[in-house]
């Protein structure tokens, strides 16, 4: 499989580059071991591949569908509930989060066309992603996107290492199915607020893949 580097990554990876290579020089100047100029090397190596891999974004055929309901994120589903969503919709929802690892691909997606009709950002706290409460008190963007008769609710959270939530949309913004909505740094949460009459097509612990999974079908959408 082919990969690039998203452009959320590039300062990251400059900054990254410039420390190792600082701590290297470093070593090499200060330090007579070569036991240790080895395994700093070997480290700074390792941990520039791991930060280059968090950037990653696979080439991939996309999946579409008018009714469908993409996933947009990588990860694995960490709930699947009716619950009552109280900041947008105020009434009952299906909800069904994707837990993203550090090793997941953090590309966010759109989950269905669409037009953007509510985007809000959210300081609050860095409870670990898998907190019931992390939904509703971390920091976090909600957006909603309404296609037909139907609104999808996606909210992208930061979690107890993510420190950063980059969102594109705006409002009245034309969204089509599997692009770009955002990126969140170094492993967190998106959760789907789906209506009640959705057809859930993943289980608890699957994991799913941005633009390639589907986690729901609406017949009338």
């Amino acid at each position: 499989m082919k990969y690039s580097i998203h452009k959320e990554g590039y300062p990251t990876i400059a900054l990254v580059f410039i420390l190792l290579l600082a701590l290297n020089l470093a070593v090499a100047f200060f330090v007579c071991s070569t036991i240790t100029k080895a395994l700093v090397l070997v480290f700074s190596l390792a941990f520039f591949v791991f930060i280059l891999s968090f950037f990653r974004i696979p080439k991939r055929t996309f999946t579409q569908g008018d009714n469908l309901i993409m996933a947009p994120a990588d990860g694995k589903v960490v709930v699947i509930e009716e619950v009552e969503e109280p900041e947008y919709f105020k009434n009952k929802r299906i909800q069904v989060s994707i837990f993203m690892s550090p090793l997941n691909v953090h590309v966010n997606r759109s989950p269905i066309d669409g037009q953007v009709k509510y985007v809000k950002y959210h300081p609050g706290k860095y409870l670990v992603a898998w907190h019931p409460k992390s939904s509703t008190e971390n920091e976090r963007y909600t957006s909603v996107i309404g296609k037909g008769k139907h609104d999808i609710l996606v909210r992208q959270i930061a979690g107890k290492l993510a420190r950063r939530i980059v969102n594109y949309l705006k409002v009245d913004d034309k969204m089509k199915q599997n692009a770009e909505i955002g990126f969140i740094k170094f492993g967190s949460r998106v959760d789907l607020f789906l209506p009640l009459e959705t057809n859930i097509k993943v289980k608890i612990n699957d994991t799913v893949q941005n633009g390639i999974s589907i986690i729901g079908t609406i017949d009338d959408i």
